[in-house]
This record gives C-alpha cells, sequence and structure tokens, in this order.
C-alpha cells in the first residue's frame, strides 16, 4: 500500500487543487483528479529522499489562518502605500532572519509563506540554510520585523515539522 500512496498527504493536496484549476466539479474531473492525485507522487517519490513529518491538526489550520489573515491584512497595506505615500517615503530593508527550522520543506514553507504576503520577498538563503535573506518594503523597526517573523512563522512551523 505504501507504494502506491507514497505521500498519501501530496495526493489529496493534488487532487483538490486540480478541482480548483479546473473551477468545476463533475465525475470526470474527480476521477482525473484522484489519478493525478495518485500518479504524481508514485513518479516522483525517487525525488523524496526522506519522508518529511507534518503534524496534521489544530496547530497547521491555526497556521494557515495566520496565513491567510496576514495576507489580506498585508494587501490593504500595501494599496494605502501605494495610493498615499510617496517611494521616497517607503522604509524598505533586507532583513537576515537566523533559521531554526531544520528541513527542507519546512524551510520551503517559510519561504513560501513570505512571499505570498505583498510586501514581502524571500530571496535567498545562506549556504548552511542557517539564514533566509528578506526583503520587505516598509519596516520601521527591521529587529522588530525579524522577531516578527520568527515568533509568528517560524515558532509554529517548528511545531508542525517536528
Amino acid at each position: 500500500m505504501r507504494w502506491l500512496f507514497p505521500h498519501p498527504a501530496l495526493a489529496v493536496m493534488l487532487a483538490v487543487i486540480w478541482l480548483f484549476l479546473r473551477n468545476e466539479i463533475t465525475p470526470g474531473g474527480v476521477v482525473f483528479a484522484l489519478l493525478v492525485g495518485v500518479t504524481v507522487p508514485v513518479l516522483t517519490r525517487r525525488f523524496w529522499p526522506e519522508r518529511t513529518r507534518i503534524r496534521i491538526g489544530l496547530r497547521l489550520v491555526a497556521f494557515l489562518a495566520v496565513v491567510v489573515w496576514d495576507i489580506v491584512i498585508a494587501n490593504f497595506e500595501m494599496a494605502w502605500l501605494v495610493m498615499f505615500r510617496r517611494s521616497r517615503d517607503l522604509r524598505s530593508h533586507w532583513l537576515v532572519v537566523p533559521l531554526d527550522l531544520e528541513g527542507a520543506d519546512a524551510i520551503a514553507m517559510l519561504t513560501a509563506t513570505l512571499c505570498l504576503a505583498p510586501g514581502t520577498v524571500a530571496s535567498d538563503l545562506s549556504a548552511d540554510g542557517r539564514a533566509l535573506l528578506v526583503h520587505a518594503i516598509d519596516v520601521a523597526d527591521p529587529e522588530a520585523e525579524v522577531a516578527r517573523i520568527k515568533a509568528r512563522y517560524e515558532a509554529p512551523l517548528r511545531r508542525i515539522f517536528a
């Protein structure tokens, strides 16, 4: 059974994403989504040297809620900046975020989270994987922003990917 479903969570996620991309639910679409969800993990399993342990539960749901909330708020903040502030008044900074996360999947999730919200872009990972370079478009206190990223995103991800 493990051979057919090497990554069950990935299979479910791919099937759901496929249905969202189709923008309609039909019997044939569901069958094809399930086929994609089963086939892609089987064909790509050699690229996954170790299986990542993700704790699926309330922590993950809470983390996703925080991320969605932050994306909504960041969109309004960016709209405010674009409409009412001059570009010379922006306080953009490069932030170096020291990482306590371990594992490529956890770091990739943090990087993707930072890139989803308008106004921040994770642009580089140090060679040893211990620091992430992030550009923020408007930051009053760089140290406080690094602490916010670590507390709001990295700490929950450490618990989810434990």
